[in-house]
């Protein structure tokens, strides 16, 4: 690094200087970057082909590329999908094939926004990423399944990336602010406490925001007589334009709990209190989306199966279209799933996981036919097909061998599914009508 970059470095904001510059100072994701992980194998074996990384902002997408590019000892291109035409993307092919020609070194191109990528500039990309001259790794917020064209999507492996949890944030802070290279260690600073949780629980788990906020507030904050500067909770306030209330982690989880246990409890107005004491708190709304699906199928199941539908589309709503307006879906799906009928029959599922584990064989009469010589082994042989028998139904051995007559699911009486237990009873007692009355 010369003088100049060195000058550049130093008026760069906080959250660039701070960008982690190899695995081991990367925060986040070890999911997917933890010791014996398949990213993590493919970085360090200078083995990864293009990819996409996908994401919310502030999670390290744009900063990982730099990192497996330095590790790998590549050449980096970075464009933007928003702003880059097809002349742009010539030109980096034609810098990656110079570089492996000259210096046998892989390029890799961080696109930002790849979801952004028209038609046009895909084809224009496409050879240039199947003979390797260039390796892609995509960086985008939405959906690529989605958002992207299938031909790029087919040659690349989608990583997912989460936000950051707030014990990664706390920790990137309270590095900034000792750091006397790229954070403020040269400065005499104390941050309170306070001050330092509004941070890490009013970022949402965007690192970016942590650092923006937390630079914006020190910067700002007026030195005392002995040159001493003090962050506290009013300047973090103010830095973010957010008012706290009240959330630390435990507090977080307490009221999560308060709004798991009020669904469970089918009490619409303490879900709704809840609920919004979180979003006022600075929680993710994803959070409160996410737990509301799981309480569909947890609390209510099939005694009313819209109950997910519900919970589905405020979740998709928190997601396409945010607060402050998504908060109407969430109010209606939180009162949805608190009225409607409960049932946890559906925590069945946690017994049939743990019998799955035990060795078996399928039964011979349900075993694949769809292959030449099927009946020289027996496959198939025996099978009742449900529809040839009244009502459609036929009693026959589906469990493996050693498990007959184990049951998982014990089918509850509301709602819903008190009519399908109805059913289910009547074609165990030999009944041909099961859809109609008795």
């Amino acid at each position: 690094m010369d003088f100049f970059d060195m000058q550049a470095m130093q008026t760069a904001p906080l959250a660039e200087r701070m960008r982690p510059r190899t695995l081991e100072e990367f925060r986040g994701q070890e999911h997917l970057l933890a010791p014996g992980c398949l990213l993590r194998r493919a970085i360090e074996a200078n083995r990864l082909t293009s990819c996409i990384f996908y994401g919310p902002p502030g999670t390290g997408k744009t900063s990982l590329a730099r990192i497996i590019s330095g590790s790998c000892n590549a050449a980096f291109e970075q464009l933007n999908a928003v702003t880059a035409g097809v002349a742009e993307v010539r030109q980096v092919i034609a810098a990656a094939k110079e570089t492996g020609r000259l210096y046998g070194r892989t390029t890799y191109l961080l696109l930002d926004e790849c979801h952004r990528w028209s038609k046009a500039q895909s084809d224009a990309l496409l050879p240039a990423m199947e003979d390797g001259t260039v390796r892609l790794i995509g960086s985008t917020t939405e959906n690529p399944n989605i958002a992207m064209t299938p031909a790029i999507l087919s040659r690349c492996m989608v990583f997912r990336f989460y936000p950051l949890s707030p014990e990664d944030i706390r920790s990137a802070l309270i590095a900034a602010a000792a750091d006397k290279e790229r954070g403020f260690g040269n400065m005499d600073l104390t941050v309170t406490d306070e001050a330092l949780e509004h941070f890490v629980h009013c970022a949402g788990g965007d690192i970016r925001a942590a650092y923006n906020g937390f630079e914006l507030a020190v910067l700002s904050q007026k030195p005392d007589s002995r040159g001493h500067i003090t962050v506290d909770l009013e300047a973090a306030e103010q830095s973010l334009q957010q008012k706290t209330i009240s959330c630390d982690e435990s507090g977080f989880y307490d009221m999560l709990s308060a709004f798991c246990k009020s669904l469970r409890g089918s009490d619409c107005n303490a879900a709704l209190f809840w609920a919004c004491r979180m979003l006022r708190a600075g929680v993710d709304p994803r959070i409160v989306a996410r737990r509301l699906m799981v309480h569909a199928s947890e609390d209510v199941g099939l005694a009313d199966p819209m109950a997910m539908l519900q919970a589905q589309a405020a979740l998709v709503s928190v997601e396409k279209i945010g607060m402050p307006e998504c908060l109407l879906n969430l109010g209606q799906a939180i009162a949805y799933v608190c009225a409607a009928p409960k049932s946890n029959s559906v925590l069945g599922v946690h017994e049939a996981w743990a019998a799955a584990e035990e060795p078996v064989s399928v039964p011979q009469h349900l075993r694949d036919t769809h292959y030449r010589g099927h009946e020289n082994l027996g496959s198939g042989e025996g099978y009742k097909y449900p529809h040839d028998f009244p009502g459609h139904y036929v009693q026959q051995q589906y469990m493996p061998d050693g498990l007959e007559g184990r049951e998982f699911f014990v089918y509850g009486d509301q709602g819903a599914e008190a009519e399908m237990s109805r059913r289910q009873q009547n074609r165990k007692n030999g009944k041909e009508r099961v859809t109609g009355e008795e």
